[in-house]
């Protein structure tokens, strides 16, 4: 019975449609994240977990050049299309994320980032991305990438410039969507006072814990998908809080429902319309997560889920320096805190 291959779920996981400039494009609901600690990286697990991954039904995946795990990505994908796990590249959502480095003798941020994209294709083995994104409203001093980037090396980003050579790889076909991520309503506003494609996504920080209802309502109204990154917390990654998974009113609420704190705040996140990155090398829990679409929560759940204290799991207390462009907290998140 174990070489019983698993029935994919894929029937099962909705869509969210991207804004107009992205051409309609649709894009799974729920994507798995890639993101590790470089440390204790583990290529071998992290290949096992996306196809896995795979054979269950989900074909959204998330990576960036902080990660550095878009190598692996790439073998996963490319053994996958082997084994006939998909029938072609055209039914994955591949995102990566750009870290942008100022190099001091190429100020054609077009060229820079058209290059760097190139190479970023070719180590995921891909032609193209999905979703190409802003990993965070800052630059930093050309180097190698390492996490977290030193606060000397904190210098801020021109993000008109930036955004430019991001349109330009979608009007060259290197991604087929762009958008950010971490960004505030202040800096989304900026950004579309001068965007002639408009962001299709934001990625951020959202949970049962840190709601985000401010960025929520500007981003539906200004046409741009929100995604939830740490929609669990992240537990267990170096970043990551137990916050959520901790919640005594989740708690609370999944056992009166039959269901885990995960599935609960997932539902959450996924009724708010919002799509989310999941990360488990655990192929039950990858299950689990996928079983949240055939119920609803009620309004008894939304009044406890609502009394929630506020608490963001990841301030990013290391992009805060008084030799950086963001001298507090307030000033990163723009009084979102």
């Amino acid at each position: 019975m174990d070489d019983v291959p698993e029935v994919p779920m894929i029937s099962i996981i909705p869509t969210v449609t991207l804004n107009s400039s992205s051409g309609g494009r649709r894009m799974p609901i729920i994507g798995m994240g890639t993101a590790d600690d470089p440390s204790r990286f583990d290529a071998a697990a992290l290949k096992s977990a996306v196809l896995s991954a795979i054979e269950l039904g989900y074909r959204h995946f998330d990576a960036a050049v902080l990660y550095q795990t878009e190598e692996t990505l790439g073998e996963a994908i490319a053994e996958a299309l082997r084994r006939g796990l998909v029938d072609s590249r055209d039914e994955l959502f591949i995102t990566s994320k750009l870290v942008h480095r100022i190099h001091p003798r190429c100020l054609d941020y077009p060229l820079l980032e058209i290059s760097n994209l190139i190479i970023l294709c070719r180590t995921l083995q891909l032609e193209y991305l999905d979703l190409y994104l802003i990993h965070w409203p800052i630059s930093a001093k050309p180097g190698k990438c390492v996490y977290p980037i030193k606060h000397e090396d904190l210098l801020p980003m021109d993000y008109k410039s930036v955004w430019e050579a991001m349109e330009e790889c979608q009007r060259l076909g290197l991604t087929k969507s762009i958008g950010v991520c971490n960004f505030t309503c202040k800096k989304l506003e900026n950004l579309l006072a001068f965007a002639t494609i408009p962001p299709s996504v934001n990625q951020v920080e959202m949970s049962p814990v840190w709601q985000q209802k401010k960025l929520r309502e500007f981003c539906k109204a200004n046409g741009i998908i929100l995604t939830a990154y740490s929609p669990l917390g992240g537990k267990g990654t170096r970043w990551g809080t137990t916050q959520v998974m901790e919640c005594q009113v989740l708690k609370a609420v999944a056992e009166a429902r039959g269901k885990t704190i995960a599935q609960v705040s997932l539902r959450w996140v996924y009724e708010q319309g919002v799509s989310f990155l999941v990360k488990s090398f655990n192929k039950e829990r990858m299950k689990e997560n996928l079983k949240i679409f055939d119920w609803s929560l009620t309004e008894d759940d939304y009044k406890k889920i609502n009394k929630i204290q506020q608490n963001r799991g990841m301030p990013k207390l290391d992009f805060v320096s008084v030799h950086g462009p963001f001298k507090s907290v307030q000033e990163l998140w723009d009084g979102e805190i």
